[in-house]
């Protein structure tokens, strides 16, 4: 495999531990955890085998992306077919009014600490905001709503900003950096699961320097 295991929780390297017929992962910092695959860079073989790692677990990218933007990162936890706990996209590129701009997309199960740990957070599931959602986005034919998530006190507070809702009974975060690329989410934004996309796949750009997370 061309990915490399870590923590899903924090950037720490795990170690894999045989147990029988059993294989365990362990962070120093977590203990027992479901690793997180992640590429040394993005590339379409790399994705492929992402895909493949995820089975049947959704991995979203805003689609279709606009032009100049690319795939610049993205991760699964999983540690067989049946048990893929997340997925984590990083889609990059400009605009006119914030310059620079990563678009993270984390779907998680309860519990699993990627999407908290993307959006500087301190707690794994973040819950539902009161009061009206801040933005919709599309998922196919089916609107999201999504809250914002404080991040007030963490380290680099006003570097980003946080949504979060559900989508198909799990977590869906939506982290963007700088926060005033928030606004990008009122222009009636698609997610595409695209690992039903198919030969279109085949043309979508990777490459560029990954965001830190």
């Amino acid at each position: 495999m061309s990915m490399s295991a870590g923590c899903p929780r924090c950037s720490a390297p795990v170690a894999e531990l045989t147990l029988g017929p059993d294989v365990d992962w362990s962070c120093p910092e977590h203990g027992s955890v479901v690793p997180l695959w992640r590429p040394s860079e993005a590339s379409y073989d790399a994705f492929a085998e992402h895909l493949k790692t995820a089975s049947s677990f959704p991995t979203y990218l805003p689609w279709p992306m606009s032009p100049g933007w690319t795939v610049t990162d993205f991760a699964v936890v999983g540690d067989g077919a049946d048990r893929t706990r997340a997925t984590m996209t990083c889609s990059s590129g400009t605009s006119e009014l914030d310059g620079p701009v990563d678009v993270l997309v984390v779907t998680e199960e309860a519990g699993t600490g990627l999407g908290a740990r993307c959006a500087g957070t301190r707690h794994d599931d973040p819950g539902v905001g009161e009061g009206p959602p801040t933005v919709r986005v599309r998922i196919e034919s089916v609107q999201v709503p999504l809250w914002p998530v404080s991040t007030s006190g963490q380290p680099g507070e006003w570097d980003r900003s946080v949504v979060v809702g559900e989508a198909h009974g799990r977590w869906l975060w939506i982290v963007l950096r700088p926060a005033s690329a928030i606004l990008l989410l009122q222009d009636d934004w698609i997610l595409r699961d695209v690992s039903r996309l198919g030969p279109p796949l085949v043309e979508t750009p990777f490459g560029g320097p990954p965001p830190p997370w």
